[in-house]
């Protein structure tokens, strides 16, 4: 029972750190949940990062069968950071205001892990990158995701080197310009899914990146109710327009030929 000379789980854990960076600036009770709220997204969207850069690197190795654990956590991370916004609708707008002023210009629009979490899946919104032109060290981390191919341009890669004609997709060298939509890869995933027996890892690979895009539809919906409950449609407090700029965000689609190839079938 002495741990005096030995790790204790509040050592590991480093739990006097984490437990001492609530900091409310104001008096209202309902401030410490919206901490509480955010910084726990944080560290999910930390081993999101972790979890998409693990798995990217697998499939272009070609080890696709850890990858698949791999996706299949970020989709249950997803669907933790979903079930959070249940958490946070107990505060109603009344109790919000009471405290909303003391955030001055913060905004979860400009969590950087959030932003680095959408450029590894592919969505490559350079104008992103300016919310965080203040910290030249989050921007290098950024440029570098962007430099890089994201999970989708892996698997697309992937398919290529299974011989499957994927156009442009399979002769990129340049990864920061947005890729458009290729009726060759959706001709790739339809062959696979018209015969899952025979392509089946690449099949499952598929249903991995669909049911984590799912998840992550669900975030970005939920988030919109949530705020549009709290706040109506007044503007953010990082200056967006709060509910209209989160509506908008629902029209993005990371993987389009993966939800194409249903139309297609």
């Amino acid at each position: 029972m002495s741990f005096a000379e030995r790790m204790s789980y509040g050592d590991y854990l480093k739990l006097d750190q984490v437990l001492g960076a609530q900091s409310p600036l104001s008096d209202a009770h309902d401030e410490l949940l919206f901490i509480v709220q955010h910084q726990t997204s944080e560290l999910w969207m930390k081993l999101a990062v972790h979890e998409i850069r693990s798995a990217s690197a697998a499939i272009h190795r070609g080890d696709v069968q850890p990858a698949f654990k791999m996706l299949t956590r970020v989709a249950r991370i997803f669907e933790q950071l979903n079930s959070a916004w249940d958490v946070l609708r107990t505060m109603t707008p009344s109790e919000y205001t009471e405290f909303r002023g003391a955030l001055g210009q913060s905004s979860g629009f400009q969590s950087y892990q959030y932003r680095a979490i959408e450029f590894l899946l592919g969505n490559r919104n350079h104008a992103m990158l300016r919310p965080h032109a203040h910290r030249p060290e989050i921007v290098a981390k950024l440029e570098a995701i962007l430099a890089a191919p994201s999970l989708y341009d892996e698997a697309l890669l992937l398919l290529a080197r299974h011989g499957f004609a994927v156009g442009a997709d399979a002769a990129r060298t340049e990864w920061r310009t947005p890729r458009e939509a290729n009726p060759a890869v959706l001709e790739a995933w339809r062959t696979i899914y018209a015969a899952p027996a025979t392509y089946w890892e690449l099949y499952e690979l598929a249903e991995k990146l669909v049911d984590l895009e799912d998840y992550f539809r669900r975030w970005r919906f939920n988030h919109v109710t949530t705020v549009e409950r709290i706040i109506g449609l007044k503007r953010g407090t990082g200056g967006t327009g709060g509910v209209s700029y989160l509506r908008k965000m629902l029209d993005v689609v990371l993987f389009p030929e993966l939800w194409e190839v249903r139309t297609a079938m």
